[in-house]
């Protein structure tokens, strides 16, 4: 039998039309927490004209406030997004994309969230909010049945969209007590994206703990094992290495060599490798090859293939192919990705 949404695409798509830009515009709203007219239009790409009709709708059904300072989701609007949730997958065509690329790569599991965070702010946070729920679930099935007492360790990359999934995590049984750890150095960068303050907050959301690694991401060969014969680094990297649960993002080759600071020589193997990919300081061309990694005192390769569950949360159109040459390396079991990157990899499945 054929589903009220089934039908509705057939005999009134426009219907459908409807209620999706409606459900993006109330979600826009309720994640800015107040937003002007004109800053929303551009984040939809809409006209003002267009999104006033559509906000005075979202009024007068009590979905909204508009004040001068801007508009705000109400309570009434807050309860509808979350009973819309569970029907967006399907509105939005999310769950075929999950069906099609989980079978293109292998994976376990694929979470597709709306939007694409190349334009939207909004689809980062959803992203986050999904990173944060596929953690718990694999912390609930790694604790399932466990009888050792030792903590959980899980192994936190940096970058903005992992600061998200941090931010969304809560207090619960499955993360009570698990060990946060950073799963490579430091990038130099801002503090607030670098995997230790990520741990640490996770840890403090959580009811975990964790445990600092204090060592740069961009030193030499020489300074790697070097740094390897301190105790406390040793003792450290030993941990990381025990992680059966990694978090982490994927880069675009070139922007994350910029981001470390990588001599031109450096530069010159990329390119002449095709590497078009960065995850965990090990740098892929387009069929998955790793064609040069960075020395590191955090997690290996072949760390990273034993691991019960590796999540990879990316996202936005332009990370399409960085995705899509991380996932044929093979060692992801999960994938949190928005609507742009998951249309876009669909050329490279």
């Amino acid at each position: 039998m054929r589903t009220v949404l089934e039908i509705q695409r057939v005999l009134a798509p426009d219907v459908v039309d409807v209620l999706k830009k409606r459900y993006t515009i109330l979600r826009h709203i309720g994640d800015a927490g107040g937003v002007g007219r004109r800053t929303l239009a551009t984040a939809l790409g809409m006209t003002e004209r267009v999104l006033r009709a559509e906000t005075e709708f979202l009024k007068q059904q009590g979905l909204v406030d508009i004040e001068t300072s801007g508009m705000r989701i109400s309570e009434a609007g807050l309860r509808l997004l979350e009973d819309m949730e569970p029907m967006m997958k399907e509105w939005f065509g999310l769950a075929a994309l999950e069906t099609r690329i989980a079978a293109a790569y292998g994976l376990r599991r694929v979470v597709v969230v709306p939007g694409d965070s190349d334009v939207d702010p909004g689809a980062k946070r959803e992203l986050g909010k999904a990173g944060a729920a596929m953690l718990t679930q694999a912390a609930a099935a790694a604790r399932d049945g466990e009888t050792s007492g030792e903590p959980l360790v899980v192994a936190i990359t940096g970058g903005s969209t992992i600061v998200e999934v941090a931010d969304h995590l809560s207090a619960s049984a499955a993360l009570k007590g698990a060990l946060f750890v950073p799963a490579r150095g430091g990038l130099g960068e801002r503090v607030e994206l670098q995997s230790n303050t990520i741990a640490a907050t996770m840890a403090k959301r959580t009811g975990g703990g964790y445990r600092l690694m204090h060592v740069p991401d961009d030193v030499g060969e020489e300074a790697t094992l070097s740094l390897m014969s301190e105790p406390h680094i040793r003792e450290v990297a030993d941990l990381v290495r025990k992680a059966r649960i990694a978090v982490h993002g994927i880069g675009e080759a070139y922007e994350m060599a910029r981001r470390r600071r990588v001599g031109e020589a450096t530069i010159d193997r990329l390119r002449a490798g095709g590497a078009v990919a960065e995850s965990f300081g090990y740098y892929f061309n387009r069929a998955g090859d790793v064609v040069h990694r960075m020395p590191t005192v955090g997690l290996r390769l072949e760390d990273i293939q034993r691991m019960e569950t590796v999540i990879a949360v990316a996202g936005g159109a332009s990370k399409a192919e960085a995705i899509a040459a991380v996932l044929r390396n093979g060692h992801e079991d999960v994938l949190v990705i928005d609507e742009g990157a998951a249309q876009a990899m669909l050329k490279f499945s």
